[in-house]
């Protein structure tokens, strides 16, 4: 049987830890528990000292019994992070901040969004805003990567002023110690442009984003992939895009390239394509000027997102399994704000098969 000083014990313990006495931080009297338990004050002491000896109370002679507000059992600080990405609604960003909100919430942090367009200027109105607001981390995915950045010194204001920073997707060289979780962009457009020439493709076209680094890094994979399978890079077969005009690519672009009509050389059996929302495109002109895919042209793309499986051919497309950058990047931005060093971070891709090639 479980002695009463000890039952007393467990009951307090309860008490103090789910904020009973949160407000007074002390215990009631030696009188008013051993009134409540209809004990002596020799057992209300009894049970008041192995409180004692576990830390949760501190015995003060004239004022009674203080709680000690333990570290591991003080509510962890609320604090705000900044959330800066070039969009919030298209594409992959929903899931990717679904994560970051996820784990920023679970972690007594408040998410503020802000969305620069993949514009500069946006990008120096949010952050100059930012300089002025008490902000405790920054998540931040950057504008126009690939470009020279006229908001650094945005920037390099902000890490001197001690807030930490994550960016995800693209990041800036001349940032010296900014951390980064990054799509393995190179080894993607590799993987990709290998899995053609496994195919039997030696003719395969690329789309590439000009303007964010994920890009250049995809295009870098592609032609090394192509370079160590003896294939020459065509460049007529290598076409271009940036923010600015993303949404006139198809068709007039490529309407009259070797990617839509089969009679104009040079022509091309494959595409890597920069992301889904691009070969959902490409694989809708193609079909509506009767090319087959996969027959006269394959199709593969990176992200695994929602188009790669509503698309009229499904995709082939590049997946990050089981891991997500805005998760990634959210625990690293946590662990920096709590005082812990952090190393940037490489995302891997999983290639995920389908019927475009």
């Amino acid at each position: 049987m479980t002695p009463k000083y000890q039952a007393i014990a467990d009951e307090l313990r309860v008490h103090i830890q789910a904020g009973k006495y949160v407000n007074a931080q002390t215990l009631p009297t030696e009188f008013a528990i051993a009134e409540e338990y209809q004990v002596s004050r020799q057992t209300v002491r009894q049970a008041l000292s192995l409180l004692a000896k576990e830390g949760l109370i501190e015995k003060r002679q004239g004022s009674g019994s203080h709680i000690t507000r333990r570290e591991a059992d003080a509510a962890a600080p609320h604090r705000s992070v900044a959330v800066v990405t070039t969009y919030i609604s298209d594409y992959i960003f929903p899931s990717i901040l679904r994560e970051v909100e996820n784990v920023l919430s679970l972690n007594n942090c408040t998410p503020s969004l802000f969305a620069t367009q993949n514009q500069v200027a946006n990008e120096r109105k949010i952050l100059q805003n930012l300089l002025n607001l008490p902000i405790d981390g920054i998540l931040v995915e950057g504008t126009k990567t690939a470009l020279p950045n006229p908001n650094l010194d945005l920037y390099q204001k902000l890490m001197d002023k001690g807030i930490p920073l994550v960016f995800i997707h693209g990041n800036y060289a001349q940032l010296h110690g900014a951390l980064s979780v990054l799509d393995d962009n190179f080894s993607g457009g590799k993987q990709l442009t290998e899995h053609l020439i496994r195919k039997g493709h030696t003719r395969i076209a690329g789309i590439f984003k000009s303007d964010d680094i994920q890009g250049p890094g995809r295009y870098a994979g592609y032609t090394a992939a192509l370079r160590e399978a003896n294939i020459p890079v065509d460049d007529r077969l290598v076409f271009w895009y940036n923010t600015e005009y993303k949404t006139s690519l198809l068709p007039d672009t490529l309407a009259a390239s070797p990617l839509i009509r089969r009679d104009v050389p040079p022509t091309c059996s494959a595409v890597v394509c920069y992301n889904d929302e691009v070969a959902n495109q490409l694989i809708a002109a193609l079909l509506k000027n009767k090319v087959a895919v996969p027959g006269e042209v394959a199709v593969v793309s990176f992200d695994n997102s929602q188009y790669s499986e509503l698309s009229p051919i499904p995709i082939t497309s590049l997946s990050h399994g089981g891991k997500n950058v805005g998760r990634i990047a959210a625990e690293k931005l946590l662990s920096l704000m709590d005082g812990n060093l952090c190393q940037s971070e490489l995302v891997p891709w999983v290639l995920v098969e389908r019927a475009s090639g």
